[in-house]
């Protein structure tokens, strides 16, 4: 009998393993810098981030597919400057603004950025339960108790890093929006000038979508959780520590913080921008511009998934969910815990952070409380990520006079490449909360 042929890959071209060997290296080196920055870009697509594409996409077409474009350096600058503060001081930004700002200074940022997490955490607990309904027979109150509860419990009895290491694969469904685009009638000359050139007309609701946009990109919950998180990494990590106190790690680190960020952002960004895009090209072209049910939401998919349309978005929803619910409601238990001197650690016991755990419990209670005030999920979620435009920017200003600061940073402080990108982000959202409310009626 013939010996079967073999193909010796080492003489393949382009296969040799010489060549092979750098390419791999190269890849290790760089999933090896991905952490913080990766989770935080995957968080950033939530339920809030879904329903406010997806409305934005209803509503305008294809004529804010700019802000993905303009967002993107912005929110890189301003994450790595969170996750620099984070590591350089070994503590998150609530714990700096206590040791170096005036108590009304923490106290007014705490209360804005508290009040933002809960709504939003809310608003993404009662999206959880009512896309579960289009699924399984029952009530939404009841599947939107059962999430809360249920996230509750996660946080407080499995480590974050074990939780989230299985439930990213759920968000994976959001794939299926690029799927969509290439599957429907997509006018692509038409949406490379609305990437490239931005157009907005001046009035309310422009400002509304421009500001929900911004605001769900550019989150205040994302910053906390950023520095809190790149602080834990001292903490939980022998031999690290705060750049303050180990320049010679300086170098290494902050090139790890830039890269993670860069990604983790890159991820985000292409995800919200094919959402806005499907959302365009299913929902506004048949004449939908107001999305206000999850079952109207999920039509957008039913190009690619037909009758499973439904089970996607809701795999969408729900894991999206499942990974940010823990990261606003950490946020704010963060912030308050360092605020308070507690102890802090999403891979402690509660019993070893009673406080910490505390905060996570009353900061989830109160967003599921909002949550049977009849309030309309999709309208609530594109709130919620308006209100977080309109708090980014005071909370924006404080942390780049944070970054800036020899007093916190030491020899640190950001490179005045970010520190300008920083400002211009300030500013840009500063200025659109403000045409927001000049043009209201």
């Amino acid at each position: 009998m013939t010996a079967p042929l073999t193909i010796d890959k080492s003489q393949a071209v382009g296969s040799h393993p010489a060549a092979e060997a750098p390419r791999r290296l190269w890849l290790r080196g760089v999933l090896s810098k991905l952490g913080p920055g990766l989770i935080t870009g995957a968080s950033d697509d939530d339920p809030s981030g879904i329903a406010t594409y997806s409305q934005v996409g209803a509503q305008f077409g294809y004529a804010l597919l700019w802000t993905m474009v303009l967002s993107y350096p912005l929110m890189v600058a301003i994450q790595e400057i969170c996750g620099r503060i984070g590591r350089v001081t070994g503590c998150g930004l609530a714990a700096n603004l206590r040791k170096n700002y005036p108590c009304p200074v923490l106290v007014l940022v705490l209360a804005l950025m508290c009040a933002a997490n809960v709504f939003n955490l809310g608003a993404d607990i009662g999206a959880m339960g009512s896309s579960l309904a289009l699924l399984i027979p029952g009530t939404a109150k009841l599947f939107t108790v059962a999430f809360g509860v249920a996230s509750l419990l996660a946080v407080l009895f499995i480590r974050y890093t074990t939780y989230a290491k299985y439930l990213k694969w759920l968000t994976m469904s959001l794939f299926t929006y690029v799927a969509v685009a290439f599957l429907v009638h997509v006018p692509w000359q038409s949406v490379l000038t609305a990437t490239l050139i931005p157009r907005m007309e001046f009035n309310q609701q422009s400002f509304v979508g421009l500001s929900a946009v911004l605001g769900t990109t550019i989150s205040p919950y994302l910053f906390f959780w950023q520095a809190s998180q790149e602080a834990e990494e001292v903490k939980n990590n022998r031999g690290e520590k705060a750049l303050k106190r180990a320049p010679v790690q300086a170098a290494a680190q902050l090139q790890r913080i830039h890269i993670d960020t860069i990604i983790g952002m890159a991820f985000s960004n292409a995800v919200a921008f094919f959402i806005i895009l499907t959302a365009a090209s299913t929902l506004h072209t048949n004449g939908i511009t107001n999305v206000s049910t999850c079952a109207q939401a999920a039509s957008a998919l039913a190009p690619i998934a037909g009758h499973f349309a439904g089970a996607l978005f809701v795999c969408g929803i729900v894991g999206t969910g499942l990974l940010a619910v823990p990261i606003l409601s950490a946020s704010a238990a963060y912030a308050i815990s360092e605020a308070c001197k507690w102890k802090i650690s999403l891979e402690s016991s509660p019993r070893k952070a009673p406080g910490f755990y505390a905060a996570i419990t009353v900061a989830t209670a109160i967003g599921l409380g909002m949550d049977f005030f009849h309030i309309d999920p999709v309208k609530s979620l594109v709130w919620a990520a308006v209100l977080n435009g309109v708090v980014a920017g005071p909370l924006m200003a404080v942390i780049m006079q944070m970054a800036s600061s020899r007093k916190v940073m030491g020899k640190f402080s950001v490179p005045p490449y970010l520190r300008w990108i920083g400002w211009l982000a300030t500013a840009t959202m500063g200025c659109v909360s403000i045409g927001m409310f000049i043009t209201w009626k």
